[in-house]
């Protein structure tokens, strides 16, 4: 009975010494964005067994460079299905490397999407448009991952506003990334700005838009660029601006 109750009070005494370093481990993962790595049995079956022992063991970014380094004989060979399979595990390997997320969404978006509409082996528009779409889709479904894994990453901001504007023809979601991404640290100036031209050029926010380019227009001559100026006497007119107030006025 003695033996038991020391047992008992071995295994008990254990779990509270153990407790307190699991909870500091689990706030470290959680600090780290590694809880969103998606390490489960769908990954083993993709990367194979002996890649996620290694991945298991310390090695995802080794792992993770090789596949890139397959992801780019892919390229080479035009096979984009393939390449968005070992994108998809290599972000699973490394989603705090932005780099990965971010020329992912690009080959998908951008090369592949070409690739699909001006493939000669498919007769047929309707197919290689809807191809087209799947590709901006893969590229999209990326940066969205991508963000939500490196929530303080300015560049993938950048490049789904670049997305939205040149795939998507979306001025106003193009403005709100930027807008986004101008908010982090170390963003560049010119994201600010850029939110402000991409605002005026979306539907009913003009107002909005003319505020913000005023003032930018006031802090002075590195933010007078020919866009902003361009914008700025369009959208007077377009909001009946009176003569006496315009800025541009004010500026000879």
């Amino acid at each position: 009975m003695m033996r038991r109750l020391a047992l008992i009070g071995l295994i008990l005494g254990f779990g509270a010494l153990r407790l307190p370093l699991e909870l500091h481990l689990n706030q470290e993962h959680q600090a780290a964005q590694f809880r969103t790595a998606k390490l489960d049995l769908s990954l083993r079956e993709r990367i194979g067994q002996a890649n996620f022992i290694a991945a298991l063991s310390g090695f995802r970014a080794p792992i993770a460079d090789i596949l890139w380094i397959q992801a780019h004989t892919a390229w080479e060979k035009t096979e984009y299905g393939i390449m968005a399979h070992i994108f998809d595990n290599v972000t699973s390997l490394q989603p705090r490397n932005f780099y990965f997320w971010d020329n992912a969404a690009w080959h998908m978006a951008w090369n592949g999407s070409v690739f699909a509409f001006e493939n000669p082996k498919q007769p047929r528009l309707a197919i290689r448009k809807k191809e087209q779409r799947e590709f901006f889709d893969l590229g999209e479904d990326f940066l969205i991952r991508g963000i939500k894994n490196n929530p303080e990453s300015y560049q993938l901001h950048q490049t789904y506003a670049l997305f939205l504007e040149q795939k998507r023809q979306d001025e106003c979601g193009a403005s709100e990334q930027y807008r986004l991404g101008a908010k982090l640290k170390d963003a560049p100036a010119y994201m600010e700005r850029a939110a402000a031209i991409h605002l005026a050029r979306c539907p009913g926010s003009e107002k909005v838009a003319y505020d913000q380019l005023r003032n930018l227009w006031q802090r002075g001559k590195d933010e007078r660029k020919p866009t902003v100026i361009t914008l700025l006497k369009t959208l007077e007119d377009q909001l009946h601006i009176p003569e006496e107030q315009r800025i541009y006025k004010s500026a000879r």
